[in-house]
This record gives C-alpha cells, sequence and structure tokens, in this order.
C-alpha cells in the first residue's frame, strides 16, 4: 500500500509542479510544451505529473490561474495608498515587466488564446473568459471604491474605463513583445497611458 500523503504535501508539490511549468512555457511556450517537458523541469515520474494535471492546457491554465491571481489581488485589496497613487504606481512597475516581456507567459497565451477559438470550442476553457471578466470587475471595483471614497470623479462609467486599461496594457504588450521595447517606448507610452487615465478619472487632490 502506498503511503498516505498530507494535503500540505500535495500543496507544495503542486506548487513545485507549477513553478517548472512556467519555466517550460517561458522558454518554448504552448505549442512546443509538452509534458515531458514539464517532468524534466520538475524531476517527476511520468506518474507524479499526471496525479495532478491531465494534460499539457490544463497545466498551463493553472499556471495562468495562479499569475493572474498577482493582479487580482492587488486592485481588490483595500489596504493600499489613495486610488490614483496606487495605480499609478502599479502602471509604472509594468514598465520592468513589459520590457522584459520576452521573458514572460506572453507568448503561451496568446497560443492558448488563439488555439481555443482555432477549434471553435471556447467553451472547453470557459476561464478564457472568467479571467477577463474577473479582471475587468477588479479594476471597475477599484475605481468605485476610489468614487467612494471621494478620490475620483470620473467622466466615464468606471466599467469602460476598466476595459481601456485592459485593452491598452495588452496591446502594448503584445507590441513589445513582437517589436522591442526601444521600438514602442515603454516608458512614454506608459506616461501617456496615465495622461489619459487621469483625465478620464479626474482624480482628487492631484
Amino acid at each position: 500500500m502506498a503511503p498516505k500523503v498530507s494535503d500540505e504535501y500535495k500543496i507544495q508539490k503542486k506548487k513545485e509542479l507549477l513553478e517548472a511549468a512556467e519555466k517550460v512555457f517561458v522558454r518554448k511556450g504552448l505549442t512546443q510544451a509538452t509534458m515531458q517537458d514539464v517532468m524534466e523541469e520538475a524531476g517527476v515520474s511520468r506518474g507524479a505529473l499526471y496525479s495532478y494535471f491531465d494534460n499539457i492546457e490544463h497545466v498551463f491554465v493553472e499556471v495562468m490561474q495562479q499569475e493572474d491571481q498577482r493582479e487580482l489581488l492587488f486592485f481588490a485589496s483595500e489596504e493600499r495608498a489613495p486610488s490614483w497613487t496606487a495605480l499609478a504606481g502599479w502602471i509604472r512597475q509594468q514598465e520592468g515587466s513589459i520590457e522584459c516581456i520576452r521573458n514572460s507567459l506572453l507568448r503561451a497565451k496568446a497560443e492558448f488564446f488563439l488555439t481555443v477559438h482555432d477549434v471553435r470550442n471556447s467553451q472547453a476553457h470557459p476561464y478564457v473568459t472568467e479571467r477577463y471578466q474577473a479582471l475587468a470587475d477588479a479594476i471597475t471595483r477599484f475605481i468605485e471604491l476610489g468614487m467612494e471614497q471621494g478620490e475620483f470623479q470620473p467622466r466615464l462609467a468606471p466599467a469602460s474605463v476598466a476595459l481601456y486599461l485592459i485593452s491598452f496594457m495588452d496591446g502594448l504588450m503584445l507590441d513589445t513583445y513582437q517589436l522591442g521595447s526601444e521600438r514602442t517606448r515603454v516608458k512614454e507610452q506608459l506616461e501617456a497611458l496615465l495622461f489619459s487615465l487621469q483625465g478620464m478619472l479626474s482624480p482628487v487632490n492631484h
């Protein structure tokens, strides 16, 4: 009989597998990555990996969920600096990440989203829709909280501003991945984003 494994061990082991898988996806993208790649990166057996994941797309969705939670936590947190200061700080922090976009999951994400639609079966991966809506809702709520606290007096609906922010950041990341940060001038574009958001949100006492 195999020894019993504690829940704590399972959680830690899954975390380690996801960390190894993230390295594989950053290096190879999604379409070129295999379960064998993840096994070798993590140093585990086939049985060990398949006891946690069904296939490579299952692994990727969980890696993506893990990354998405970091952004959602920022916008959901109520323990932060004043709303505009916090939002401007978050946007400026993205500069380093975007300039190093080739060392990120962007390629794998793009391949995943395109694959889902190519097979015309987006319902097989509802997280594609859920993650977009979750982030839009989190940013909308962030703006609404700023309004409740008297920090924002938006000229546009909070939900519209949220979608604009998502589209801008996604576009800048894709362009920078393809063309390089020197051509896309990431810092200047982020400052332009802040300028436009300031006009949309009308932060008080800024």
